[in-house]
C-alpha cells in the first residue's frame, strides 16, 4: 500500500507548530517546496513500488524530500534524519502536517531508496524539473517547442565527461596484496577446526607483516624494492589460497563462511590472478583491473589531470542546457565519450521538441562522423574546424563571437566544480554498484533543483519589476490627468462671472 500527501492538501498556514509566530515564507525550504512538482516526482517513485501488497509505505513525499535534504546539505543517513527532526522548515518541506520530534523514518531506509532509485528514475526526475523551469520562463525565453511554434533549432547543448571518485584508499599493488593476505589469514581462522584438524596451516603472518612494513614505511620507494615486495606478498597470498582450498575441501566447512566472506574470497582469487599476470609480464595494465578489495567494480580511469593522472571511480558523460544537467551515460569502465553525441542530441530533441542550434564540446566529440551528423540536422559546431585553415581571414568581430561562444563551454566545467566541491561528487561514499549510481544521479538532481530555484527567483524578480514600473507609469498618468483637470477647473472658475 502507498501513502502520499498530495501537494494541494498542504498549505503553510495550516501547518501546526508549537510557536505563535508564523513561518517565514521567504525561507529557502518553503520556496523550494512550492516550486517542486511533487505529484509528478511521486508518480515516478511509486512506479518502483507495489501498490497492491505489503504494509503501508512511508509517505513518498517525505522520502523524496529527505533525499534532497541529504545531498543538498551533504549529510550522512543518520545526520539527515536528525536534522529533519530538529527543523520546522524541513518538516514542512517533507510534507508533515505538524511539528514532530521523532524520526520521520529509520535511517537504514536510505539504503533501500538507493537500491530502488537508479539512473532511469533520476533521469525522469530531471526531465520533470527541466519542464518545470521552462514553464517559469516567459514565452520568448523558452526552448521547448509548443504546438504553434516553428521547428527551427534553438538553444545550446554543452557536453563533457568526468570521473566521480569513490571514497577508497589510494590503490597500490603492494597495499592491495597485503589486504588480500590479511583477509585470507582471517578466513583460515574461521575455517580451522581444532578438534577435527591435526595442525593449523602455517601463514607466516608475522614475517609477511614485517616484509610489508619494511617497504611501506620507506619515504622513497624504488621500483626494485616495490617489485621485490610485490613478489613476496604474491608468494604469501598463493600459500594462503592453497591453505583455504584445503580447508574448504573438508565437510561442513564452507557453511562457516558468510556471504560477504565468500565474495571477498572470490575477489582475492581474481586479484591474485591479475597481479601475478602483471608481475610476470612486467606491466601495470590488465583487463578489468581491481583496485579495491571491497569494491571490485571500481576501475582506474586515466584522465591525465594535473592533480592525478589516474582516478578511481565511475565515468559519467553529461549534457548541460541553461544550467540544467542530465547524466547521459554512467559506466565503471573507461569509454570514448565521442560515441555518445547522437544519444545526447536526440535526448535534447526528446526533451525540448527540437534540435539545438549550437553544439559545444571537446575535440574528442568533434569527429568527422559526428560533424556530419550535426551538420545534417542544422546544428552549428563551435570548435576548431578540420583540415587546413581557410585562406580568407576572419574579421575581428567573427573571431570575437566564436571565442565568446566557445567560452560558454566553461559552464559545464563549472557544473563539475559545483558538484565536486559543493555536493561531494568527488567522494562517493556508497559501496555498491547500484547505490553508487544512485548517489551520483541524486547529486545532479539536487543541483538541478538549486538551478530551478534560481530561475524562479530571477523571473519572479523581473515580473515584479515590470509590475512596479507599470504601476509607477499608471500613477504618473493618473497624477498628470489630475493636474490637467485641476488646471482646467481653475481656468474655468476664473473666467466665470460668479
Amino acid at each position: 500500500m502507498i501513502k502520499y500527501t498530495a501537494q494541494n492538501q498542504l498549505t503553510l498556514e495550516l501547518f501546526k507548530h508549537p510557536f505563535e509566530t508564523e513561518l517565514d515564507r521567504k525561507n529557502r525550504w518553503v520556496i523550494l517546496a512550492e516550486l517542486i512538482p511533487w505529484d509528478d516526482l511521486a508518480n515516478v517513485y511509486c512506479s518502483k513500488l507495489d501498490a497492491t501488497s505489503g504494509r503501508k509505505s512511508v509517505d513518498v513525499r517525505t522520502v523524496i524530500a529527505a533525499l534532497i535534504i541529504k545531498h543538498k546539505l551533504r549529510l550522512d543517513d543518520r545526520g539527515t534524519i536528525d536534522m529533519i527532526s530538529e527543523n520546522l522548515y524541513m518538516q514542512y518541506f517533507c510534507g508533515l502536517k505538524a511539528f514532530a520530534t521523532g524520526a520521520v523514518f529509520d535511517a537504514s531506509l536510505f539504503v533501500d531508496i538507493r537500491k530502488r532509485m537508479g539512473g532511469e528514475e533520476f533521469d525522469a526526475f530531471n526531465k520533470i524539473v527541466i519542464d518545470a523551469s521552462e514553464n517559469l520562463k516567459p514565452h520568448q525565453s523558452r526552448i521547448k517547442r509548443k504546438g504553434g511554434d516553428n521547428n527551427q533549432n534553438k538553444g545550446t547543448l554543452k557536453v563533457d565527461a568526468t570521473v566521480a571518485d569513490q571514497e577508497i584508499s589510494y590503490p597500490t599493488d603492494l597495499k592491495l596484496l597485503n589486504g588480500c593476505r590479511e583477509n585470507l589469514e582471517r578466513i583460515i581462522d574461521l575455517l580451522y577446526n581444532a578438534k577435527a584438524d591435526a595442525t593449523k596451516p602455517r601463514t607466516y603472518k608475522r614475517v609477511a607483516r614485517k616484509s610489508y612494513l619494511d617497504i611501506a614505511k620507506k619515504k622513497n620507494k624504488t621500483q626494485k624494492a616495490i617489485r621485490k615486495g610485490v613478489k613476496q606478498q604474491l608468494q604469501f597470498v598463493s600459500r594462503d589460497i592453497k591453505a583455504v582450498d584445503g580447508l574448504l575441501d573438508k565437510p561442513a566447512r564452507e557453511a562457516r563462511l558468510k556471504k560477504r566472506d565468500r565474495q571477498i574470497l572470490e575477489t582475492i582469487r581474481q586479484v591474485y590472478k591479475q597481479q601475478k599476470e602483471m608481475y610476470d609480464n612486467k606491466t601495470h595494465k590488465c583487463e578489468k583491473r581491481i583496485v579495491n578489495l571491497y569494491q571490485p567494480h571500481v576501475r582506474p580511469i586515466v584522465r591525465g589531470k594535473d592533480k592525478a593522472r589516474t582516478e578511481s571511480g565511475s565515468k559519467i558523460n553529461i549534457s548541460e542546457v541553461n544550467g540544467f544537467c542530465r547524466v547521459d551515460r554512467f559506466s565503471w569502465e573507461a569509454f570514448n565519450e565521442g560515441g555518445d553525441v547522437k544519444l545526447q542530441v536526440e535526448n535534447y530533441k526528446i526533451q525540448y521538441g527540437r534540435y539545438p542550434l549550437y553544439f559545444l564540446g571537446d575535440g574528442i566529440y568533434l569527429t568527422r562522423e559526428n560533424r556530419k551528423y550535426l551538420k545534417s540536422n542544422g546544428i552549428k559546431i563551435v570548435g576548431k574546424p578540420l583540415g587546413r585553415p581557410p585562406k580568407t581571414k576572419e574579421s575581428p568581430s567573427e573571431k570575437y563571437y566564436k571565442k565568446k561562444k566557445g567560452a560558454e563551454r566553461n559552464h559545464v566545467e563549472g557544473k563539475f566544480g559545483q558538484g565536486k566541491r559543493g555536493y561531494g561528487l568527488n567522494n562517493i561514499k556508497a559501496r555498491l554498484e547500484q547505490t553508487s549510481e544512485s548517489w551520483v544521479n541524486a547529486i545532479f538532481f539536487v543541483m538541478n533543483l538549486t538551478k530551478l530555484m534560481q530561475v524562479a527567483l530571477k523571473y519572479k524578480t523581473s515580473f515584479c519589476l515590470v509590475l512596479k514600473i507599470a504601476h509607477k507609469s499608471i500613477l504618473e498618468t493618473m497624477s498628470l490627468r489630475i493636474s490637467i483637470a485641476q488646471q482646467y477647473y481653475v481656468r474655468n472658475s476664473t473666467m466665470s462671472p460668479g
